[in-house]
């Protein structure tokens, strides 16, 4: 393929990237297809699956190896996380929260005890982690949270609750936001490092959602928890700054996932379409069949691209507010049509648990909401815009 040599991008792969590319997907096809069914309709937490995935290095994608991680960079991470969704976006969101919020969060502002005391746990997989931001109160509003956080001495004590907490259930290591100063709004938030078993560190309710049913979503409960003075990420009222930043790179993984999703949807949708006959032909030798599949083809692989490129400006340590929320909005509604015409053309069977495709449909959901919904990505990419002056990239 090309180069774009004045961006500095290539749109090959590298031999390494084809084979982490071709390994999680072997994973995929091996490990997690035979199950999805099993933890979407149990909506149990796959734990064994994760111990494997922690073992291939896929729970500490980004993590430094002198923290027990992989190494690796944005554009590895964008790969994996489309991998895992082509088969199952409810797992690939929680490696996705994993390694992009939680464990992101501790790298990049933690200090250098906290790193060598939590990443090594998380890139292993023997503990999962868990990001706590939205609560009750605030949801696309971020800045309302009303979780407190009052210094006593060598400790803060955290009052408050947190609402659609992925892992909040199962993880043992929370980054969790709260306000230190509450008369300072925003610039009152700061981050802290909690661990499961803490004394009034609590998961609550586990919410029974319409997709992403295998990824375990709680609210927490924090009820005068002491949290040592150490455990505070950076310095007190950094925590929503540091937000912004995660839920950049964030993000770039939910692009990912919608992309994965998107491929999944088309690949089923063009084999059933291959085989499926119709007043006596293939339903894919009707021509309002071929336009279906020509629009998701073509724009499956724009949103890749928006995708791929925030990635790797985000790897170059690029500011990516705009071109994240730009893959993240494009991709997310992208994944949601795919899933939708994949029913359409699946027709009656695509409305029964015993196609893929009613499945992808009430994953692709969720991607339009979490991390910012469709209309937050609209409302960053136009304050971009009038920030800048310019449409010009």
């Amino acid at each position: 393929m090309p180069e774009l040599a004045t961006a500095g991008i290539s749109l090959e792969l590298t031999p390494e990237q084809e084979a982490i590319r071709q390994m999680v997907r072997e994973f995929a096809e091996a490990e997690i297809r035979p199950v999805v069914s099993y933890y979407d309709e149990t909506q149990e937490f796959p734990h064994q699956l994760f111990a494997k995935m922690g073992e291939l290095g896929l729970l500490g994608i980004l993590v430094p190896p002198e923290y027990g991680g992989a190494g690796l960079g944005y554009m590895e991470f964008a790969l994996i996380i489309e991998e895992l969704a082509r088969v199952c976006p409810a797992i690939a969101l929680s490696v996705a929260a994993h390694n992009g919020l939680c464990t992101n969060h501790i790298l990049s502002f933690g200090s250098e005890e906290l790193k060598r005391r939590y990443l090594p746990e998380l890139a292993s997989g023997k503990a999962l982690g868990a990001w706590a931001l939205t609560e009750p109160g605030s949801g696309s509003d971020a800045a309302a949270l009303r979780t407190t956080a009052r210094r006593e001495g060598d400790v803060y004590i955290l009052n408050g609750s947190k609402s659609f907490t992925t892992h909040g259930g199962v993880g043992s290591i929370a980054v969790v936001m709260a306000l230190t100063d509450p008369q300072r709004g925003r610039h009152g938030i700061s981050a802290f490092v909690l661990e499961k078993g803490m004394p009034g560190f609590s998961a609550g309710k586990k919410e029974n959602k319409l997709g992403m049913r295998a990824s375990d979503t709680t609210t927490l409960l924090l009820d005068n928890v002491r949290v040592p003075a150490e455990n505070l990420i950076g310095t007190e009222g950094e925590g929503y700054r540091q937000a912004l930043y995660v839920l950049d790179g964030g993000r770039i993984s939910i692009a990912a996932l919608a992309v994965g999703l998107a491929q999944g949807a088309l690949e089923h949708a063009l084999q059933y379409a291959l085989q499926r006959q119709q007043f006596g032909q293939p339903l894919v030798e009707f021509q309002a069949i071929q336009m279906k599949l020509a629009r998701l083809s073509t724009e499956l692989e724009a949103a890749r691209l928006l995708t791929y490129r925030a990635a790797w400006l985000r790897q170059q340590g690029r500011s990516v507010r705009l071109e994240a929320a730009q893959a993240k909005l494009f991709a997310s509604e992208l994944a949601v049509r795919a899933a939708e015409e994949a029913v359409q053309i699946f027709g009656g069977y695509g409305y029964v648990k015993d196609y893929p495709v009613e499945k992808l449909y009430r994953d692709a959901k969720l991607l339009t909401i979490g991390e910012g919904t469709s209309e937050i990505q609209r409302l960053i990419i136009a304050r971009q815009l009038l920030h800048t002056g310019s449409a010009q990239p």
